[in-house]
């Protein structure tokens, strides 16, 4: 009999998700963070620059300042960054800054996402993609094609 590992990326990109969800609901572009140290969340986020009025609030950076509060310090080694969108160059550049040791993203970003735009993260992360990709996309789709309807 196989041992189901509870706390696996999927569990993890599916608390992302629910962030995600949050931000739609609020009118934001669905994106949600999460932050994990040892299997335990440790900083929830979700898109905020409409509401907060501040072109950095996305939900990476969020989460980034929520994770390094709880943790008394700018660095997140030992952490994992799971997010429903790949980041995109300010987010990635913030992530290289907080020496993250691991990267999971559900969809990419081929226009806007860090990779496309030649930022690099921290030589030391670790970089996921995929988990969930089809829910976060659908996700996406969907607040896009409602706000195309409103105009």
């Amino acid at each position: 009999m196989a041992l189901i590992e509870p706390f696996d990326d999927e569990y993890f990109m599916k608390k992302a998700l629910l962030e995600a969800e949050t931000a739609f609901d609020l009118g934001e572009i669905p994106v949600g963070a999460v932050i994990t140290v040892n299997n335990t969340i440790i900083a929830r986020a979700h898109n905020l620059t409409e509401r907060l009025n501040d072109v950095t609030a996305h939900a990476e950076m969020q989460a980034i300042t929520a994770a390094a509060n709880y943790l008394g310090g700018k660095y997140l080694t030992d952490c994992t960054l799971y997010v429903t969108l790949e980041p995109c160059q300010m987010c990635g550049g913030a992530l290289y800054w907080s020496q993250l040791s691991r990267l999971v993203y559900a969809a990419a970003d081929p226009n806007r996402g860090y990779k496309n735009l030649g930022t690099h993260l921290h030589p030391k992360t670790q970089v996921t993609s995929g988990i969930l990709k089809t829910d976060a996309s659908a996700l996406l789709k969907r607040f896009f094609i409602q706000r195309r309807n409103l105009n």
